[in-house]
C-alpha cells in the first residue's frame, strides 16, 4: 500500500502502526541483502516509534499526515543518533547530534523511521555506488543502475521496503 493509504488505514487502527512496520521490517529483511539498498535499517527504533504511534492513537491524540507511515532517510542527511557518511569512509563515525529539520518534520508528521539509504560517495554520481556502503543493484535489472544520488531511495521504494523515500538531489536523480 502506499502511505496515503496506510496512513488512512492507521488513523481509526484499522491497522496498528507496529503492524505496518513489522512488515515492512520484514521486508527490508527478505530483499535488501540483494539489492543493498539500506546500508543502514533501524529495527528497534522503527518499533519503538511505531508503538509510541500506537499509543498516542489509543490516548486520543491527533495523529499527523503521516502517522505510523514507514519513511526510509538517506545517509546524506543528519538522523540524530546515526551517521551521517554521504557514502564516504572517512565519515563512517560522524554521528548526528540532532535530527536535520527534514527529519524533524516527517518524525512530527508521525513517520516511522526504518532505515537509511545509500547514496554514491557525497551523492555526486549518477549511480549508487560507494566505499563505505557497497553498490545498490538495480532491483529489476542488476547490470543497470537503480540512480543516484537516490538510488538506495528509488530501490527501496520499487521492492516495497516503504511506501515513500527521502530523496535529494543536486542534478536530476529524483526528478527523471
Amino acid at each position: 500500500l502506499g502511505a496515503v493509504e496506510l496512513a488512512a488505514l492507521i488513523r481509526p487502527r484499522q491497522v496498528s502502526a507496529r503492524e505496518v512496520a513489522a512488515s515492512v521490517l520484514a521486508r527490508i529483511a527478505d530483499v535488501n541483502p540483494r539489492i543493498n539498498a539500506l546500508p543502514e535499517v533501524m529495527d528497534g527504533e522503527a518499533l519503538a516509534a511505531a508503538d509510541a504511534a500506537d499509543r498516542a492513537l489509543a490516548a486520543g491524540l491527533a495523529p499527523g499526515a503521516l502517522h505510523g507511515v514507514p519513511v526510509t532517510i538517506k545517509v546524506n542527511v543528519d538522523t540524530a543518533g546515526h551517521a551521517t557518511t554521504d557514502g564516504i569512509v572517512a565519515a563512517k563515525d560522524n554521528i548526528a547530534k540532532t535530527d536535520s529539520p527534514l527529519v524533524a518534520h516527517l518524525r512530527g508528521a508521525g513517520a516511522v523511521i526504518v532505515g537509511r539509504s545509500n547514496t554514491p560517495a557525497f551523492s555526486l554520481r549518477w549511480c549508487t555506488d560507494n566505499d563505505l556502503h557497497g553498490r545498490t543493484l538495480n532491483p529489476f535489472d542488476p547490470s543497470v543502475t537503480p540512480g543516484g544520488s537516490s538510488g538506495g531511495a528509488a530501490a527501496a521504494v520499487a521492492m516495497g521496503m516503504g511506501p515513500i523515500a527521502h530523496g535529494n538531489d543536486y542534478g536530476g536523480s529524483i526528478r527523471g
